[in-house]
């Protein structure tokens, strides 16, 4: 049996973080990773789809480069087969990427499914390994509906909308969070007709109201048909076509055919098979039960990243990860803010949060102030050509506490994390405008839209 201080079992944002963290501070690591180093994030998430998105963008810009002053003869057209292999590429890149670093810090990388047996042991194919300290870092998968199950074909999941061998027709994607907003805007900017469908009465629903209000218009903008408040009761895969039953909150029924059905309707914890319940790790609503510090029940056992309570997204998970390393290393840690998560979702427009929408600080019966600045006003936005997007700040009106921040809009995911900072640091709306910003910037509709929450607006 081989020994270690630390085996971390899952090699995505999470895991691989902990493992290197780890070797950091001097301890002795192995990797357990049953698929490809990097996990979903890297091969099957957040990285292809971006780079999808990408190709997305070049798309539109080629599209409209008379509007800049570019002449382009010929016909455009996407290639959809070379999208694909360029956003597999990227993955790869960044797969081998995290297997440099794990090298590169003397982590043994274990190929195989792990499985906790008592006393802190692992078996890997009837191999045995122990540690001191075990961290689960298993990730998600796409959540299965029963009535709608997913047959990888006409009925998919991220997976397959990642590596599909040709561009559909028509497309309908239940489910209107990050995974299925983005794939609408890419299928639709590649020319396929799109619906989307939310349970609840606006898409991405998490957001702040106008934020979703925002997208939805400009979805429907795109000619992408927006279906809120109703779901998919049933889809009949019997015939060339998938034939989708939408029951809307007025019981309304409706048909719609289309080639390929997307199930984007969150994510489930791979929870299974790796023990826990044999070990006795407690598990509530199919997630484990940890501490601020991501310790289970069981001494020495220890879970990050989706398969624990929180938001299910790799800057969190890498986050926990380290939390949880540095408090087993015995250094001085802070339980992460999780009302201070930042959201991001890469549509076009992009969406980018933090902290408080409108709606909860009414609920929580706070006196705000609320600030908003339009990218149409923006010189860098105008500049651009792309108008389209909005700032919208909110300040506690006595303590001036930075409460929320919502942007949409081009790029403003690179925007966020200046708040996510300003807001852990108890910057205040009077410190932002204190500040002097650059001109001509996207970043600078932030403070503007402070500017417009304090009555102080001066530029147009």
């Amino acid at each position: 049996m081989k020994y270690f201080d630390i085996i971390v079992i899952g090699s995505g944002p999470g895991g691989y973080v902990a493992a290197i963290r780890a070797t950091q501070l001097g301890m002795q690591v192995a990797v357990i990773e049953r698929a490809e180093l990097g996990g979903i994030c890297l091969n099957w998430g957040c990285i292809p789809t971006k780079a999808m998105l990408k190709s997305a963008q070049v798309y539109n810009y080629a599209q409209h480069a008379a509007e800049y002053g570019i002449k382009i003869d010929g016909t455009i057209t996407p290639d959809f087969e070379a999208v694909i292999k360029r956003s597999r590429g990227v993955s790869e890149i960044m797969s081998k990427g995290v297997q440099f670093l794990l090298k590169k810090n003397n982590v043994t990388v274990i190929e195989g499914a792990g499985k906790l047996e008592k006393d802190k042991t692992i078996v890997v194919d009837s191999e045995r390994y122990s540690a001191n300290h075990i961290i689960l870092a298993t990730g998600a998968r796409s959540r299965q509906l029963p009535h709608i199950p997913q047959d990888g074909k006409k009925i998919i999941g991220y997976r397959e909308a990642l590596t599909l061998p040709q561009l559909p027709k028509s497309m309908v994607v239940m489910g209107s969070g990050a995974i299925g907003s983005e794939f609408t805007y890419f299928y639709a900017s590649m020319g396929v007709q799109v619906t989307i469908v939310e349970y609840l009465p606006r898409l991405v629903p998490i957001e702040d109201e106008e934020i979703s209000n925002h997208l939805g218009r400009a979805f429907r903008k795109k000619g992408i048909k927006v279906i809120t408040s109703a779901s998919v009761e049933h889809v009949d895969t019997s015939g060339e076509l998938c034939k989708v039953t939408i029951r809307d909150s007025n019981e309304k029924i409706t048909e719609i055919e289309c080639e390929v059905v997307l199930s984007a309707v969150g994510v489930t914890a791979n929870i299974e098979g790796i023990g826990l319940e044999e070990y006795g790790v407690k598990v509530e609503k199919s997630k484990v039960i940890v501490d601020d510090f991501y310790r289970t029940n069981c001494e020495g056992i220890y879970a990050i990243g989706d398969i624990v309570h929180g938001p299910a997204l790799a800057h969190v998970a890498s986050h926990e990860a380290i939390v949880c390393v540095e408090k087993i290393a015995g250094l001085e840690v802070h339980p992460i803010n999780y009302k201070l998560i930042p959201g991001c979702t890469y549509t076009s427009p992009e969406i980018a949060s933090v902290g408080m929408t409108e709606q909860a600080c009414v609920e929580q019966g706070r006196d705000v102030l609320i600030g908003k600045f339009p990218f149409t006003a923006s010189g860098k936005a105008a500049a651009s050509g792309n108008r389209d997007g909005m700032v919208k700040v909110i300040f506690d009106k006595h303590t001036h506490e930075w409460l929320g921040c919502h942007l949409i809009g081009d790029n403003v995911t690179e925007m966020i994390s200046g708040a996510v900072l300003a807001m852990n640091k108890k910057i205040t709306g009077k410190d932002i405008l204190h500040a002097v910003h650059p001109h001509p910037t996207l970043s600078e509709a932030i403070m503007e839209a402070t500017a417009a929450a304090y009555g102080e607006v001066i530029h147009l």
